[in-house]
């Protein structure tokens, strides 16, 4: 992806298959030119145009459409725009791509609409990650989140932060160049822990904002028939996994999204972790070990109306250190095993009841979020890649706060200072370079 070509793109923008409405955009110099030489109607700036969609070629009639002329800089990319409504199958999508491609345009990149309305200064980076947060929201709270960061919510708070560092950093620089003259001293110690406090404050946030972004992956694990599938379905609402009194019956992992209590949780229902010299049955165990290493939560399943076997101990010590939750099925028969003592916390359940599903829902999101359940109409960070550049400049506002103790020279507490403040407009956009701008943008779909 190169950020200096600036050729006319086009790319489908609405999802592939068969629909209603499907969405051709063009975005450069050139998109109204070439619209008009495949569109049979005339265009009217900021309207809905009706005609067709013609092979200039051959004078076929391609599609009947809707056009819009969206001229520069009132579009989403600050340059000429345009989207052709068509229906929404894959052959006519397909037939207007190509004949825009044809006459001139060239294939977006993956995110390169989105990259060109951050390099033509209509949003700035962190605002331009919550566009994919915001198409890949699975909740209501991580969708709020999105939106908040959409609408410039951590933006103001970074671009604030850096305002703060640059007036501490042009003092130190004046004092540094113009030692004879009189600067108006300013208590250097006060400021740098001032903003030191504020980063810290947004840094406290993100744990869970990155929760309610990224969602929990969750292994459901346990012994044949001690019903992990049916608890699993209790979750969900709905019969998802099959259900049988035959143990086995789940040979691979299935893995369905919950909202619960606004955290997504993606559930990965597990095969009966057991010794087999099955073929099929050592795969589906394989995966299932492989589902507990890679989870963010282990959700391991007991049946407590038989003693726990050595099955249940191997589950057990599988797990090992990893956060987990336990619960107790078949609550509504006799306890039999005796569980107390494990090192996590436990729940009575029946999947056949639904007894305990509410307080397991709520144990899942208060462990997820590490017992702060918080809000999400408060400012929160919720990517990673922000969180770390926070806790790098929180390394460089220490390293001032502990130079200017020590009474270090000017020019060494500046070079902390531009340290955290180029950590800080990585967020935003004011320091970044291609390669960063490259993997951000790759995460896009084309058309986006």
């Amino acid at each position: 992806m190169c950020i200096r070509d600036r050729d006319t793109i086009a790319a489908i923008s609405t999802p592939l298959g068969e629909g209603g409405i499907g969405i051709v955009r063009l975005s450069g110099a050139e998109a109204r030119p070439i619209a008009e030489t495949i569109f049979q109607g005339k265009l009217s700036n900021r309207r809905l145009s009706y005609g067709h969609i013609i092979d200039p070629d051959s004078s076929e009639v391609v599609d009947e459409v809707l056009v819009s002329y969206m001229p520069a800089p009132h579009t989403y990319t600050r340059e000429d725009v345009v989207e052709i409504n068509c229906h929404g199958g894959p052959l006519p999508l397909q037939r207007i791509l190509q004949l825009a491609l044809r006459c001139g345009a060239r294939l977006a990149n993956p995110g390169e609409f989105t990259l060109r309305a951050f390099l033509n200064g209509r949003i700035d980076l962190a605002q331009a990650e919550s566009v994919l947060d915001i198409v890949t929201a699975r909740t209501q709270a991580s969708l709020r989140l999105a939106v908040q960061g959409l609408r410039g919510g951590l933006s103001g708070a970074v671009k604030s932060l850096r305002s703060e560092l640059m007036s501490t950093l042009a003092y130190l620089t004046a004092r540094i160049d113009f030692p004879e003259d009189e600067v108006e001293p300013q208590d250097v110690v006060q400021s740098l822990s001032e903003s030191l406090a504020r980063l810290r404050g947004l840094i406290a946030t993100a744990d869970s904002g990155i929760v309610y972004r990224q969602g929990v992956r969750t292994a459901i694990v346990g012994r044949p028939n001690v019903g992990k599938s049916s608890l699993l379905n209790r979750l969900l609402r709905q019969d998802r996994s099959i259900v049988t009194p035959i143990p086995g019956t789940t040979r691979d992992t299935v893995e369905e999204v919950v909202n619960l209590r606004g955290v997504p949780f993606l559930l990965v229902d597990t095969a009966g972790i057991i010794h087999s010299k099955d073929v099929v049955e050592s795969l589906g165990v394989e995966r299932s070990r492989r589902a507990v290493e890679q989870a963010d939560l282990v959700l391991l399943v007991l049946d407590i109306s038989e003693p726990l076997s050595d099955a249940d101990r191997d589950i057990i010590a599988l797990i090992g250190d990893r956060p987990a939750l336990v619960a107790a099925n078949k609550s509504d028969l006799r306890q039999e095993a005796q569980i107390d003592g494990l090192p996590w916390e436990v729940v009575r359940t029946s999947a056949l009841t639904g007894d305990g599903l509410s307080e397991l829902e709520a144990r899942m999101v208060n462990l997820a979020l590490g017992g702060d359940v918080v809000t999400c109409d408060a400012l929160m960070v919720a990517n990673p890649r922000h969180k770390a550049a926070l806790e790098r400049a929180e390394k460089s506002l220490v390293q001032a706060l502990d130079g200017v103790a020590s009474g270090l020279p000017d020019d060494f507490i500046t070079i902390d200072l531009t340290a955290a403040l180029n950590c800080l407009g990585e967020i935003t956009g004011e320091t970044v370079h291609e390669e960063l701008l490259e993997a951000i943008f790759s995460n896009f779909c084309v058309g986006k």
